[in-house]
């Protein structure tokens, strides 16, 4: 394992210094994830594309006034559910915007024909829907929110998610990526991932690197991270995640992370971390899937045979089999997995719905032992 003080020394590596980094990333993946690489089979269902934030490299929100807002009805959840589970899907991803009825009239009005009042309200009663009406489990990623609100939504929820994306403070300073954005102060990003962690919600995580933080800035979200997960035993996977220049953002004209930057966080981030905790790599976002491999990743996330990347939809997704051809190129083998890990799924008597459903999964397809082939 490293150390934050060494780490914090890593981000200028040399080539070869890369290449040991990488090989004692790669070792500690390959110690206690074996020669198998994992991915979900998922459904996006981004019920509403409004948000109260106003990132700076975000095409996925959409204001009133493009004409482009929404709020999914439940029958299109469902549609899409459905359509999501006949395509062999097991996962619906519901991504969000932070709370939109808090900044604009027409989210209040249509959570109003919903029947509802909050985005998190409406959100659970879709959850609740896909739950009822399908057989997928719902993996909820709707960013930072409070104690009560992650309590609310974990009965409906197999897992949920929160990108801590960065705990640099200078981003919400004029002029940066979180500037005027109260969902992504690194206090509250915090307190989410620790009120997750005292409710027992296998979590997600993560980084979104290149949006104008250090690399000391890295090393400290990494281990706070790390910290949280020592305390509470919650964080299932870690995503590394590039940032992608969009047209029309306020960042279309920022540099992008080159790849050696992409590879020297992933090996420390797998160096820095408790080695139970899932390493992943959006597979959408960058091509050189076997230098991925080599930096110590052991997951590619959820892939849809059906959605698009609703956040960076210009990136389509990989074919699975291609995915799978260069894992077996790199010597591992590419497998599905459920929206929980296996040291997650829960083994009580009195168990929950989305607990049950992934009982019923598992055992059904044998996901935790289906080769990809």
């Amino acid at each position: 394992m490293l150390s934050k003080g060494a780490a914090m020394h890593m981000g200028d590596a040399s080539d070869k210094l890369l290449d040991t980094l990488c090989q004692q990333a790669g070792g500690i993946r390959d110690k206690y994830w074996g020669n198998q690489v994992t991915y979900s089979r998922k459904v996006f269902i981004p019920l509403t594309n409004m948000c109260r934030d106003t990132c700076s490299y975000c095409t996925f929100v959409k204001t009133p006034e493009s004409g482009e807002a929404q709020l999914m009805t439940p029958e299109q959840v469902l549609t899409t559910a459905i359509k999501g589970q006949s395509m062999g899907c097991k996962e619906a991803l519901f991504s969000l915007g932070e709370q939109p009825e808090k900044r604009h009239k027409l989210a209040k009005e249509l959570l109003a024909q919903q029947g509802h009042t909050t985005t998190v309200g409406y959100l659970k009663a879709m959850a609740e829907l896909v739950l009822e009406k399908s057989m997928l489990v719902p993996h909820i990623n709707a960013g930072a929110l409070s104690y009560e609100e992650l309590e609310s939504l974990k009965p409906v929820a197999g897992s949920m998610g929160m990108m801590l994306e960065s705990l640099s403070p200078a981003l919400t300073k004029k002029g940066g990526a979180h500037y005027g954005c109260p969902d992504k102060t690194p206090q509250r990003r915090i307190d989410t991932l620790v009120a997750a962690g005292e409710l027992g919600i296998p979590f997600t995580t993560g980084l979104l690197i290149g949006i104008g933080e250090s690399w000391e800035d890295r090393i400290e979200s990494l281990s706070e991270i790390d910290r949280l997960h020592k305390k509470y035993g919650h964080i299932q996977e870690v995503i590394i995640q590039n940032f992608r220049a969009k047209s029309g953002t306020g960042m279309a004209n920022a540099p992008e992370p080159s790849k050696l930057d992409m590879l020297r966080t992933l090996a420390v981030a797998r160096l820095i971390l408790s080695p139970s905790i899932s390493l992943q790599a959006p597979p959408n976002l960058e091509q050189d899937y076997q230098d991925y491999l080599r930096a110590g990743i052991n997951d590619w996330g959820g892939i849809s045979p059906l959605t698009k990347d609703f956040i960076n939809p210009e990136r389509a997704w990989p074919q699975i089999e291609r995915l799978a051809e260069h894992c077996r190129t790199a010597g591992y083998r590419l497998k599905e997995r459920l929206t929980v890990y296996p040291d997650f799924q829960v083994t009580q008597t009195t168990v929950s719905l989305p607990q049950v459903r992934i009982r019923s999964q598992a055992s059904t397809n044998g996901l935790a032992m289906v080769q990809c082939h």
